[in-house]
């Protein structure tokens, strides 16, 4: 059967056919002057773009951004069906090979939509990797903002990363066995070591971290800060006390993508609510 043209617009350029959240990678999007950086969505360790930002992807795309997701890390053969879809299961690379594939679909973003940089919003270590695009790739000139939901920026325990498990069935084997990303993530890794060669964060990129006291994964939940210039540290609870929502949970807070929205257009930033 023929592929219509609306089908047709949200492959890329490179051919990709693995499903995409609502509103994300139609690459005739071209961005608007209200928000001229198109969002890049990097999902987290055993996710793939179309569960993680199922909440976040429609919203920005509402708003009027063009919006992007990738899957990365991913390997042949593994796959999820819990949505009703076969979808890969992914973040489980070593994470500068996933942050090499990062800088690859910036740029093919970049060409397609003709703006000179983007925003990322990245949940887990999908809100650390991109540092290590920005520190050692040379992201920095392409990226304007950068937002993590529960980003592993310091790293993790090996027994956090399992707590995951649960939420993916089928996973839990994979854990010591392919997933080298368990392994970077861990605290005192040789990865972690290289990350912290170098500042936090780097000259001209705006780094917000959103972060909620009952993360369960990236322990301690402090440690998901990060210090230097250009950075917003917020904490769910101070804006919803009441919130219970958690490492998972918070990428589909109305509060933390209310947070969210507000650091990819703070010039227009509203009061958050608790919801």
């Amino acid at each position: 059967m023929a592929r219509t043209a609306a089908a047709a617009a949200e492959l890329p350029p490179d051919g990709d056919t693995v499903a995409s959240p609502p509103g994300a990678n139609d690459w005739n999007c071209r961005p608007t002057a209200a928000h001229p950086d198109p969002v890049v969505l990097v999902h987290g360790t055993f996710a793939n773009r179309y569960e993680n930002w199922l909440a976040l992807s429609p919203l920005l795309k509402g708003l009027g951004y063009c919006v992007f997701a990738l899957d990365y890390g991913t390997i042949p053969g593994i796959t999820s069906t819990g949505s009703g879809l076969v979808l890969p299961i992914g973040g489980l690379g070593p994470v500068p090979a996933s942050a090499a594939q990062l800088a690859s679909f910036v740029d093919l973003v970049r060409n397609a939509t003709g703006a000179a940089k983007v925003d990322i919003v990245g949940h887990s270590q999908g809100g650390m990797l991109p540092n290590y695009y920005l520190k050692f790739l040379g992201g920095a000139s392409k990226v304007g903002r950068l937002v993590g939901l529960a980003p592993s920026n310091h790293g993790t325990t090996l027994d956090g990363i399992t707590r995951l498990a649960p939420y993916f069935p089928g996973v839990a084997d994979l854990i010591y066995t392919v997933c080298q990303a368990c392994r970077d993530q861990a605290v005192g890794s040789d990865f972690n070591r290289t990350m912290a060669s170098r500042p936090d964060t780097v000259p001209g990129v705006s780094y917000t971290v959103i972060s909620t006291v009952y993360d369960e994964v990236v322990t301690p939940w402090r440690t998901q800060f990060l210090d230097g210039p250009g950075v917003d540290n917020e904490v769910l609870q101070d804006h919803c006390p009441v919130t219970l929502a958690e490492h998972v949970a918070i990428a589909f807070s109305p509060t933390a993508l209310h947070l969210v929205t507000n650091a990819l257009d703070p010039a227009h930033a509203t009061p958050v609510l608790c919801g």
